[in-house]
């Protein structure tokens, strides 16, 4: 089933999500290559593609586990979660319907 994790940035947490941006993409690159993401991307401060120094408010993903229970343990172990980068995650379950 597909399971959307919403991660919501700390105030002044750009630093410390570019340093563990690398093994974050690296997950999500690990999903992908497994056919199990259907979409991720950071959701920035203001409104601009490049928010520069403004930053982001969180993160999207959409990716396919087994249980409820396997996506909040992936997502635990997020790296942006130990760096400190999300100040709270929501995972809920997705019903894809369109496109």
């Amino acid at each position: 089933m597909w399971y959307l994790i919403q991660g919501f940035d700390r105030a002044d947490s750009l630093a410390a999500r570019l340093a563990a941006r690398p093994a974050h993409i690296a997950r999500l690159n690990a999903l992908r290559d497994d056919a199990r993401l259907l979409l991720a991307g950071p959701c920035p401060a203001i409104d601009a593609e490049d928010p520069g120094p403004a930053g982001f408010s969180g993160s999207l993903i959409v990716a396919e586990f087994a249980s409820l229970t396997d996506a909040r343990a992936w997502a635990e172990a997020d790296p942006y979660v130990a760096a400190g980068v999300y100040e709270r995650v929501d995972v809920r379950p997705f019903k894809k319907v369109l496109p």
